[in-house]
């Protein structure tokens, strides 16, 4: 792994085996001219090229953290999988595995920089978002969010996991940051009661963060890009839903 600078770096997250939206971005990087990236994890669980996904990042040897994904394709019981990660279990050879396994659950690849996927003690819980009763998917109250982010002491503090690009600026002034999903804009889960969450793009999605006189400066780059071949693969492997997902950034 090259030596990480902090003072201008894109941040990706959440692939989900969508290997030519990966692709996208990585040229999009390239293109922007910045020369480092830190990856939140969920990178290869879907329907699609998790294999090609997994050869295109350990390629470039980012700083990276396993999702919740990467831990169940590691670790749950197949009778207990879900369907995408039995899909990308089923294209990772060993080396693959072994690169999975040896991902921490957080980083801080900088001293003003902390990565985790979705709260700094927890895989599975959304940080800036809470989901009602009703299923709708809400700002999570600012206490709560600035209550996950004690302790900590990076000025930026980026997270995954809920695929929604958003920033919020806590009370001291640490900026907490989701850079969005690469890969799967829109999906459906049922924790902790059946819920959407839907971007309405099906643009690939990351964001760059630079250093500046007075704190984080940051953006948001929506990167088209041909999502034909990953719908054809989610066919193929029994995932016709993800279509929609793909083309549009919504659940049908």
């Amino acid at each position: 792994m090259s030596a990480f600078d902090p003072a201008r770096f894109a941040i990706i997250a959440d692939i989900h085996g969508n290997a030519d939206a990966l692709r996208a971005v990585l040229a999009d990087i390239d293109a922007q001219g910045v020369a480092h990236a830190v990856n939140l994890g969920d990178h290869v669980s879907g329907p699609m090229a998790a294999r090609e996904t997994a050869d295109l990042l350990m390629a470039r040897d980012f700083p990276s953290i396993r999702g919740n994904h990467d831990r169940w394709v590691l670790d749950a019981d197949p009778a207990q999988m879900t369907s995408v990660d039995v899909a990308a279990r089923a294209q990772l050879d060993d080396a693959h595995l072994d690169w999975l396994r040896g991902l921490p659950a957080t980083l801080a690849p900088a001293e003003e920089v902390f990565l985790c996927h979705g709260t700094p003690l927890s895989d599975e819980t959304y940080w800036m978002e809470a989901v009602a009763p009703d299923g709708q998917v809400v700002p999570r109250p600012r206490a709560e969010v600035e209550a996950e982010a004690r302790g900590l002491s990076a000025g930026l503090l980026l997270c995954g996991h809920t695929h929604m690009p958003r920033r919020l600026d806590l009370a001291d002034g640490r900026v907490l940051l989701n850079p969005g999903s690469v890969g799967c804009p829109a999906y459906q889960d049922d924790l902790p009661v059946p819920h959407r969450v839907q971007t309405g793009s099906p643009a690939a999605c990351y964001a760059i963060a630079e250093r500046v006189a007075d704190g984080w400066s940051t953006t948001f780059r929506h990167v088209p890009y041909d999502p034909a071949r990953m719908i054809r693969l989610a066919h193929e492997a029994d995932h016709p839903h993800w279509q929609t997902r793909l083309a549009t950034g919504w659940v049908d």
